[in-house]
């Protein structure tokens, strides 16, 4: 791949010590505000729908959509579950389209010669859905007998909300109970009795499945609510990229909705945006990172941080801490260079000109913290990401942040409950606007917005928004965000978005902690197994893409 067409430029800066460097130049020229991902879209259930719409509107039938999605998906089913299909497979149908779904699901495999049983749930209520559980019934296919390995949940999709009650709620009761004795179960589309939008489930009324086969686009409440998704496989039905001409005929609402949808972050992008490391590099040409943070008896933050940082390609990292910390972190970190915190502002252009990016933040303290902050800004516009103490100094005054940052590259890394106290609000509206709120934010600072969760969301200054649903809950751990903040430190030192750089950053990140954690227990992982595995991304290779996959996202172990 191209470099220039790539988005990455290396900085061909010395690479003198801190207290001799040259000026940076300050951001690149060119530098992009959005992202450099490919579109696999993460949508609500109203833009799903509009994207169905902008299909139906260039000539697809609906029901040709209905048939492309049961067909992928039983194709899906007999791949992945090839040596369990003996004993017969049990769809649920629904009343609406996910019904639907599940009729031509039931069709298909039996046309494979695949044991089939069917149960119908209510009346159909659409015309699609009708047509073919009509067409079915001529196959005269049993009722479930209680035997089957495999059952398929056709019977709520993304239009549904609110806890389902009467036949849909016994009917959800039956698969959990043969799931509680070994079946392995398939939702199509969102597991009944989940949210699609909000991930909200209702308890015993809810499907947990083993496998969520998404058509389409990879809906919200999936990467929320991942206990009850199981493996999440998003199958291409041929929705296509929506474009303005067909939008319009499909009305102006659907344009508006499928304009705002969100990508995810892949493995075979990071990997094709990772920057090439030439024959002829040298330190300088891998980036310099400044970490600055490492108050008294907070030491173990920049550590953490200078290893990522390093661990992700970095060429020169130097640790900016308390005098009473430097030994301490030279005697962890050998491989960094160490500098007190400035006493002036003389010094604090020294280490912040001589930096390609900034990690400002990790165990960084509240004893002014805020002037730390704004002095080493107010230095020079090398790019930066803030995390921890540097984003709780500007609590409830995001305002004097956006001033302090002005127009640098720059990601900001908070977590909820930081969010809530820039802003000003409750923990419990980030995370109900998770997917909307980073865009306010983004807005305000002129700067990208990392929100890290399950999943986290990386927003970029022009409010384009991406998801990165990678990781485990070995990463609930404290100075899982210092590591991060390190990874994006050098991706943001070597390539021209911010944004990019955090999605980036967040994907490695999470992947790090699956690749540490494999088959065992996450009680049993540490930030020390993360730093570990991380060598290891760059020599795995992104998954082949295999028609109609659109994407795959492992289920996530609980425990």
């Amino acid at each position: 791949m191209d470099q220039r067409r790539a988005g990455l430029t290396h900085r061909a800066s010395d690479a003198s010590a801190p207290s001799g460097g040259a000026p940076n130049g300050g951001p690149r020229a060119g530098r992009r505000s959005s992202f450099v991902l490919e579109r696999v879209r993460v949508t609500t259930a109203d833009e799903a729908r509009a994207l169905d719409a902008t299909a139906i509107a260039r000539g697809v039938p609906s029901r040709a959509l209905m048939r492309v999605a049961g067909h992928a998906a039983a194709t899906e089913i007999t791949r992945r579950y090839a040596h369990n299909l003996a004993r017969g497979v049990a769809v649920y149908a629904g009343p609406g389209n996910n019904g639907g779904d599940a009729w031509v699901v039931a069709s298909a495999l039996a046309a494979s010669g695949i044991a089939v049983s069917v149960r119908a749930v209510g009346e159909a209520r659409t015309p699609d859905g009708a047509a073919e559980r009509a067409e079915v019934a001529l196959l005269e296919l049993p009722s479930p007998h209680g035997g089957e390995e495999i059952i398929v949940d056709g019977l709520l999709g993304v239009g549904a909300h609110g806890a389902p009650a009467g036949e849909i709620a016994a009917a959800i009761a039956e698969i959990r109970e043969r799931k509680a004795h070994g079946a392995i179960v398939v939702s199509l589309d969102i597991p009944s009795g989940v949210d699609a939008d909000t991930g909200e489930s209702y308890g015993d009324a809810s499907v947990r499945a083993h496998c969520t086969l998404t058509f389409g686009t990879i809906k919200r409440g999936l990467l929320v609510a991942r206990a009850h998704a199981g493996a999440i496989v998003a199958l291409d039905i041929g929705l296509g990229a929506p474009d303005a001409h067909h939008q319009r005929a499909a009305g102006e609402a659907t344009e508006a909705r499928s304009s705002t949808s969100a990508v995810l972050v892949e493995a075979r992008t990071v990997k094709a945006l990772l920057p090439p490391m030439a024959v002829s590099s040298h330190k300088g040409m891998r980036g310099k990172v400044l970490v600055v943070g490492g108050a008294p008896g907070m030491s173990g933050a920049v550590i953490l941080a200078a290893r990522a940082a390093l661990a992700a390609g970095a060429g020169l990292v130097t640790v900016c801490v308390h005098r009473e910390t430097l030994t301490v972190v030279q005697a962890a970190v050998p491989q960094a260079l160490t500098a007190p915190w400035p006493a002036d502002d003389a010094e604090a252009a020294a280490l912040a000109m001589w930096a390609d990016a900034m990690v400002i933040g990790p165990g960084l303290g509240g004893d002014d913290a805020r002037g730390r902050v704004s002095a080493l800004l107010a230095s020079a516009p090398t790019p930066v990401v803030l995390d921890a103490d540097a984003l709780n100094a500007f609590a409830g005054d995001v305002s004097a942040l956006a001033r302090a940052l002005g127009r640098r590259h720059a990601l900001i890394t908070p977590h909820p409950a930081e969010c809530a106290r820039l802003l000003g609000v409750d923990t419990a509206r980030v995370l109900a606007e998770r997917f909307e709120i980073g865009r306010e934010l983004a807005r305000i600072l002129k700067a990208a917005v990392l929100l890290k969760g399950v999943p986290t969301i990386i927003t970029a200054p022009d409010g384009s928004v991406a998801v990165s649903a990678t990781g485990t809950p070995a990463l609930a751990t404290g100075g899982s965000g210092d590591v991060l903040a390190g990874l994006a430190g050098t991706l943001i030192a070597q390539i021209d978005s911010a944004a990019t750089a955090g999605a980036m950053a967040a994907w490695l990140h999470g992947r790090a902690a699956e690749l540490a954690q494999g088959p065992r227990s996450a009680r049993a992982i540490t930030l020390d197994d993360v730093l570990v595995a991380l060598p290891n991304l760059w020599e795995e290779a992104p998954p082949v893409r295999r028609v109609p996959l659109l994407a795959e996202l492992p289920a996530v172990r609980e425990g």
